[in-house]
């Protein structure tokens, strides 16, 4: 036990993993605002939600290299940290949403889908021409067979999607290495 305590007491995983906890409540924050002001909180509105990952991602970055690399934080320190934050974030607000529409409010979940379905209708004949009719049939039924427990799952896909890019160039901003010099005889 004292060797998974002592995994677990890097500076590195601890600061990722605290704000990876308060990214996740954050972001659940802002699917109570949305649920809140009466708006659908499921679906393309909540992207927003990914700017909160972002800021905190930096500020973890930022905040580690100010106080535990003493200025300097080296690319895979980074990237790690982001990934951490980004997952632990994901993880968190995909639970937490998933037992807010399954205990709270179920009604929230069974709009979604129906709105999902109606959006759907509405580009049919876009769709079917993309992917034929058969496909879209397919996408259809699916969208019946959701349950509320695919929340999770679609949370982390999704932030795991869109954290690709901004992780790498919020790594390399917060990146700095000390100089290796060379003295020559």
């Amino acid at each position: 036990m004292q060797s998974i305590i002592a995994f677990f007491n890097k500076p590195l995983l601890k600061i990722s993993l605290a704000i990876g906890l308060l990214t996740g409540l954050l972001a659940f924050g802002y699917f109570l605002g949305l649920y809140w002001l009466d708006v659908t909180p499921l679906g393309n509105i909540r992207v927003p939600d990914f700017g909160i990952h972002l800021i905190m991602m930096g500020f973890a970055c930022w905040y580690y290299r100010r106080k535990i690399g003493h200025g300097f934080l080296h690319l895979w320190e980074a990237l790690t940290i982001c990934y951490v934050v980004n997952m632990v974030a994901a993880f968190i607000t995909g639970w937490l949403i998933y037992f807010f529409i399954t205990f709270e409010d179920p009604q929230i979940y069974t709009d979604y889908l129906a709105n999902l379905r109606e959006l759907m209708l509405e580009g049919k004949e876009q769709l079917v021409a993309n992917i034929g009719e058969p496909e879209f049939e397919k996408l259809l039924a699916g969208v019946a067979n959701n349950k509320p427990a695919d929340v999770i799952s679609d949370e982390i896909s999704k932030k795991f999607l869109l954290g690709i890019i901004p992780i790498l160039i919020i790594s390399l901003i917060f990146r700095k290495q000390k100089l290796v010099t060379e003295e020559r005889n």
